[in-house]
């Protein structure tokens, strides 16, 4: 049922890839999105060394022996990372699939194709899919600017973006933005991708670990609780809108330096949030999909629920 060529190329069960979030992205729910059928992706960030990454992939593959992906930050970090280094240990490691995001990543390409894992980049705009592709990427990742996190800079729909890197490249897509159920899913094939990323919606599990607190916040929110910063940065991110999500807005229209907003989207404030489950202590990278979630299932029951919504939706398609 939905076999694509991201299932036969991943090894996996259905469609679909859990959106690498930090600090989210841990060893273990990597392996309950991975064990759910789907490929977990874990985030490098969670690590300063490439011994720590090590331990973290060993880790996950001793919660599941079905594939998961690694993904590989090239986003500019306040704190020094020897890129290279992170790679090297996971292509040694064998990690299956390694995911890149945030710039370019052919100054790392033959270090990233050096292994037998596949490799995928994630992007927002058609023609960096379309570089990824020429570099020898298996697979493109897409996002539209209803994403968590970063959507880009272009602020382009899913429905847009997905259509046209489908006909821009030869080589899998996965599309995301937007992707909460069935009905996305089969949406998103429809526009020609080979499967989805979902990330907020995995946020709302019972596996997830963030406080209570915040995943009451998602029950309640409405899709226009979220909104863009870090636009002066170039470095447009989609985050809750809470009382620093504000702020930030405000002293990005003053002109604020970036040292003037570090006080605000601190990844130290966005752990404390996550864990303490003070809503305005610090950023929350989540999707405009919150307005569209209702309740904290496992991540099991979210993928089987997904898939029997497809299924519903594709007969109810050839009916038509």
């Amino acid at each position: 049922m939905f076999e694509t060529r991201i299932t036969k190329l991943f090894g996996i069960k259905y469609p679909i890839v859990g959106g690498a979030m930090h600090p989210l992205s841990t060893p273990e729910f990597v392996a309950a999105i991975s064990n759910a059928g789907c490929l977990g992706i874990m985030v490098s960030t969670l690590t300063q060394t490439p011994e720590e990454l090590r331990e973290a992939i060993r880790k996950v593959k001793s919660l599941t022996d079905k594939p998961f992906g690694l993904n590989i930050n090239l986003f500019p970090s306040v704190t020094p990372v020897k890129t290279e280094d992170l790679i090297a240990a996971a292509v040694e490691e064998e990690v299956p699939v390694i995911e890149t995001s945030g710039r370019s990543p052919e100054p790392y390409i033959q270090l990233l194709r050096s292994g037998k894992g596949k490799y995928i980049h994630k992007c927002a705009r058609p023609r960096d899919a379309v570089k990824a592709a020429s570099l020898g990427a298996d697979a493109v990742t897409i996002v539209g600017c209803e994403c968590g996190g970063h959507p880009g800079l272009d602020d382009v729909t899913t429905m847009v973006v997905a259509p046209m890197t489908v006909d821009a490249v030869s080589i899998p897509v996965i599309a995301g933005g937007g992707i909460v159920d069935g009905r996305g899913l089969v949406a998103a094939l429809a526009l020609g991708a080979d499967g989805v990323i979902m990330g907020t919606r995995f946020m709302a599990t019972k596996e997830c670990a963030i406080h209570a607190n915040i995943k009451e916040w998602m029950l309640k929110a409405t899709e226009a609780d979220t909104m863009i910063i870090d636009r002066s940065l170039r470095n447009n991110t989609r985050v809750a809108k809470n009382e620093p999500a504000l702020k930030v807005a405000e002293l990005e229209a003053r002109g604020a330096t970036l040292e003037e907003l570090l006080p605000y989207i601190s990844g130290t404030l966005g752990r404390k949030l996550l864990t303490e489950g003070d809503m305005n202590a610090g950023i929350l990278a989540v999707g405009q999909v919150v307005g569209r979630i209702r309740d904290i299932p496992t991540i099991q029951e979210v993928v089987e629920r997904v898939m029997s919504e497809a299924e519903e939706v594709r007969q109810r398609l050839n009916r038509c």
